[in-house]
């Protein structure tokens, strides 16, 4: 829920340019991701439905997947089979590997039209990869599904156990084993190819190779990281999951982030973003790779974004870091 699914393996035609989008719908949409943060499902499922009727019962496809997450977890199954449906007979929806691993939609997998819905959506990808390295988008799948499957379950496990509970410290061992064989895996794909494209592994697979070696040791991703920048130079990787990285190196490295990406939690298990260069500029630099505003991106961490706030902050923050190194 909340990670725009055209960030992971959308390669459709939506129904409706956003440009088309009538003049409430956007705010709309802001409700319900507002709502759904807030945990107010059923609340954040009713605004996306007043979003689409505002534009004459038609949506954008990553909002219609975000209404169901929310409409399943308010335990609406019909309107949530609706809105996924929706998707994979209109608009081609393919990302089976995250659709599978998704929380938000645990709550569907023992009715029977998942079944059918995972079905629809496997077609879809197989036709999308019909001129792909199939044997590399296979292995890809398989790693991102190891991936992301405990890590979407680690906020969850952090609220009911707290940030330093065994429980969080166990399934923390689990993901960094399963990160040690899959990192294998992908260095082993990225030293025989290259960083291979979307027209090669498709936009999940490409995806892919970025969250294992974001997900990596601080000497493997100063390796690939000159590998990456020329991905993008030659539109085989994205600008944003780049930009990504590079905070990730910059502050492993005693450096201040640039785009503002990492985010780290304290001991009471409350968040705040790590010290960052410039930060009045920091949407600027964010816009010109891709990524949303800060201030949409940190709501996810119950973070209010307050600009001379945090520059107050930051000499704490730039001590810490050091620290951390």
């Amino acid at each position: 829920m909340l990670k725009k699914i055209m960030l992971c393996a959308l390669v459709f035609l939506p129904f409706i340019t956003y440009g088309q989008l009538s003049a409430g719908y956007n705010e709309w949409v802001k409700k319900a991701n507002e709502a759904y943060e807030a945990k107010h499902y059923l609340e954040s499922a009713n605004a996306f439905t007043k979003a689409f009727a505002s534009n004459n019962g038609k949506g954008m496809p990553d909002d219609r997947y975000n209404a169901a997450c929310s409409w399943a977890q308010a335990g609406n199954k019909d309107s949530a089979f609706f809105m996924l449906m929706r998707i994979a007979e209109k608009a081609n929806y393919s990302n089976l590997p995250h659709l599978v691993v998704d929380i938000d939609l645990t709550s569907l997998h023992n009715d029977s039209r998942w079944s059918k819905l995972c079905e629809l959506v496997k077609q879809n990808k197989d036709k999308e990869e019909a001129n792909l390295n199939k044997p590399l988008v296979a292995t890809l799948d398989t790693i991102l599904q190891d991936d992301q499957a405990d890590r979407m379950k680690i906020d969850d496990v952090r609220k009911i156990y707290g940030v330093n509970s065994k429980e969080v410290n166990e399934l923390w061992k689990i993901i960094n084993k399963k990160d040690s064989v899959n990192l294998e895996k992908v260095k082993k794909i990225l030293d025989q190819y290259g960083w291979v494209g979307p027209d090669i592994v498709g936009y999940s697979g490409n995806n892919t190779l970025f969250l294992v070696i974001q997900h990596s040791d601080i000497a493997t991703q100063e390796h690939y990281l000159p590998m990456m920048r020329e991905a993008v130079k030659n539109k085989k990787a994205q600008g944003s999951a780049l930009a990504l990285l590079e905070d990730r190196v910059a502050l492993r490295n005693g450096r201040k982030q640039i785009y503002g990406s990492q985010i780290g939690i304290n001991k009471d298990g409350t968040y705040y973003i790590d010290a960052m260069e410039d930060p009045d500029n920091v949407d600027k630099r964010r816009a010109e790779v891709g990524l949303n505003p800060l201030a949409e991106y940190v709501k996810h961490w119950d973070i209010k974004w307050d600009l001379e706030a945090y520059k107050k902050q930051l000499p704490e923050l730039e001590k810490k870091l050091k620290t951390n190194k």
